[in-house]
């Protein structure tokens, strides 16, 4: 198991990245993708058709969302925690995601990258911000 960390900024506020993380319509919109998402703890998501698939353990509005990501069968679970913090450009996303099975790992990492925070920059950047 592997684990990755990385900071992202996007020029958005903090409310604003909350709202495009847990909320469908607007996860539509940035993603371009059909999403199932039940934004309370215990609640179960579904991104990109499926490639990414989890649930809720911790949800604190506008500063932090804790998500377990689905891997199949895993001794391990993998915990994504998103913390969001104010930045003068706008909202510095913090991404600590841990045990990543070895043979996803360069996938995943290269996936937050694109499409997961490109698309969600896109999204913030194309109206002229």
């Amino acid at each position: 198991m592997k684990d990755f960390k990385k900071y992202y900024i996007i020029p958005a506020e903090p409310e604003e990245i909350y709202l495009a993380l847990t909320t469908d319509i607007t996860i539509r919109l940035w993603t371009g993708d059909l999403v199932e998402i039940n934004p309370v703890v215990g609640g179960e998501f579904s991104m990109w058709d499926g490639a990414i698939t989890g649930k809720f353990l911790e949800l604190d509005p506008n500063k932090k969302i804790v998500q377990q990501w689905y891997f199949g069968e895993q001794e391990s679970e993998s915990i994504v925690t998103i913390k969001l913090h104010d930045h003068k450009k706008g909202t510095s996303i913090e991404i600590n995601h841990t045990n990543i099975p070895e043979e996803d790992y360069a996938d995943i990492v290269d996936g937050w990258d694109d499409p997961y925070m490109s698309s969600l920059l896109d999204f913030y950047t194309e109206d002229g911000r």
